[in-house]
């Protein structure tokens, strides 16, 4: 019988981390080196959607944790927030978190949620997740007493919000499911661990 590989996870992402261990899945964290912004630049004039870049950056980290650890199966994963043509990045701090807020305030973003499978430098498998989420109008005091609530939270995520905590609060219609919106499309990720034998099924 063909040894399994070792999984490993190329995030440092505390919630991809716990989506993996909630599934009951035995792997390693090994996070990625690559600059995230260095290679959004390659992108730059390409006319990449936000989705594509999401899945070219999970890419680069799949292959770059595969290239050094070549017998392993590398997940790589990434996720962008989208407003129309616009990419947004985690805030660099709670003035930005509440910039962030108040563009989003009234309108619907999506996060496109890129996962990939690597080995020994080459991508196996890819898929894309989209959710689709309706922010409530809000009131700018709101966004600030908010933002108080939640503290430097706020800071870790792309949109200024933890949908699985307080940020439930700033919505009113989310299209798309959980894993997806935390940022690692979970069911299809385990389909396809299962196609190749890498999990029991």
């Amino acid at each position: 019988m063909t040894q399994k590989p070792e999984l490993l996870l190329a995030s440092g992402s505390p919630f991809r981390r716990q989506l993996l261990e909630n599934a009951g899945l035995s792997f390693r964290v090994e996070r990625s080196t690559i600059d995230e912004r260095a290679v959004e630049k390659t992108l730059e004039g390409s006319n990449a959607d936000p989705e594509t870049v999401a899945e070219v950056l999970a890419e680069a980290k799949a292959v770059e944790v595969s290239e050094r650890f070549p017998d392993a199966l590398v997940i790589g994963a990434d996720q962008t927030l989208s407003l129309g043509d616009e990419v947004f990045h985690k805030p660099a701090d709670m003035e930005d978190a509440r910039r962030h807020l108040l563009k989003l305030s009234g309108r619907t973003h999506q996060l496109n949620s890129a996962v990939v499978l690597a080995r020994a430098g080459e991508v196996i498998w890819r898929h894309v997740g989209v959710a689709r989420l309706s922010m409530r109008a809000l009131d700018p005091a709101f966004i600030g007493r908010h933002l108080a609530s939640v503290g430097e939270k706020a800071l870790s995520s792309v949109g200024a919000y933890q949908i699985e905590g307080e940020g439930i609060q700033l919505f009113e219609k989310i299209e798309g499911d959980t894993f997806t919106i935390v940022g690692l499309p979970l069911l299809p990720l385990l389909q396809e661990l299962r196609a190749l034998g890498v999990i029991d099924g």
